[in-house]
């Protein structure tokens, strides 16, 4: 064989090899695109890179336990979350307890599957800047009649819904009129600093990002108090769509409850934060439904 055929034949077989390996790179590839993805999604109640930072390791946890792909999906605001749910674009949300129970009005046969050890009995804090003399008391505080407030997110179970039945429950007044002014800040980080530099007098915030200041010795607590804690009501969730069993195999939504319920490790816990996951039903968040029908936020 002259040296044109041995160049010929060498590169044939090059080809060939290449081609082959190609094939073999090519054959995970094609796998992975036939298992479906798992995308979810958690209420915005903090800073975006908080929350990415907070829900990759979760992502990377439900797919080692699920043994399909899954992936974080961020949403700019809480009804974006819902939105989301809705349109299939995720299939498993961290809600709060209104933004649940609107997810699950919005899929037929959508569940709660899990919520935090603390969420059957949550608080929202009210506090305020350090001007307004207002000190913690058992009662509510009357003494912030006249005053600058801010809500959290408009369909905040913490930041809205239980501090405005309670505003209203207390002092016999809609918030617009026992208070001054009344804003929403988007999240509760953001309520925390608002009221920190005196923009509003007055905030309704979940308890636990106040906590997690006060452990971080945030620059914000130097300014703010807390003057009152709402009574516990049922809030934040874990709910999945209705169709998952359809999409995953039959079973998939009792095995994302599993890895969810079994998630022991401190450090995934604490993103939350939250000590442990239990079993939650779509019952537990009854009252939510009801309050929020009273308020004329839901239908």
């Amino acid at each position: 064989m002259d040296s044109f055929g041995r160049r010929t034949t060498l590169g044939l077989l090059a080809g060939a090899v290449s081609a082959f390996g190609f094939l073999v790179g090519a054959a995970p590839v094609v796998q992975a695109q036939d298992t479906p993805t798992l995308y979810f999604s958690a209420i915005p109640d903090d800073d975006e890179s908080r929350l990415m930072q907070r829900f990759a390791a979760v992502a990377d946890y439900l797919e080692t336990e699920l043994g399909v792909p899954v992936e974080y999906v961020p949403v700019k605001d809480y009804a974006a979350s819902v939105v989301a749910f809705r349109n299939d674009q995720i299939q498993l949300g961290w809600f709060g307890g209104l933004s649940g129970v609107q997810a699950r009005l919005a899929v037929p046969d959508s569940r709660a599957l899990a919520q935090g050890d603390e969420d059957m009995s949550f608080i929202s804090y009210f506090i305020a800047h350090e001007s307004t003399g207002l000190e913690q008391g058992d009662g509510f505080p009357l003494e912030a009649e006249g005053l600058s407030f801010t809500f959290g997110a408009q369909t905040s179970t913490s930041g809205r819904l239980f501090p405005d039945f309670y505003i209203r429950e207390e002092t016999g007044k809609a918030p617009d009129e026992f208070f001054s002014q009344v804003g929403f800040s988007g999240d509760h980080g953001q309520t925390l600093r608002l009221v920190s530099t005196g923009a509003y007098q007055v905030g309704a915030l979940n308890y636990t990002v106040y906590d997690t200041a006060v452990r971080e010795n945030a620059p914000e607590i130097a300014t703010t108090r807390v003057i009152w804690q709402t009574p516990p009501y049922p809030d934040y969730n874990w709910t999945i769509r209705g169709d998952v069993d359809a999409r995953f195999g039959e079973g998939f939504a009792d095995k994302v409850q599993a890895a969810l319920v079994g998630m022991d490790d401190p450090e995934l816990l604490a993103s939350f934060p939250r000590k442990a996951f239990v079993p939650a039903g779509n019952e537990d968040y009854e009252p939510i439904l009801e309050t929020g029908r009273a308020l004329g936020i839901l239908d």
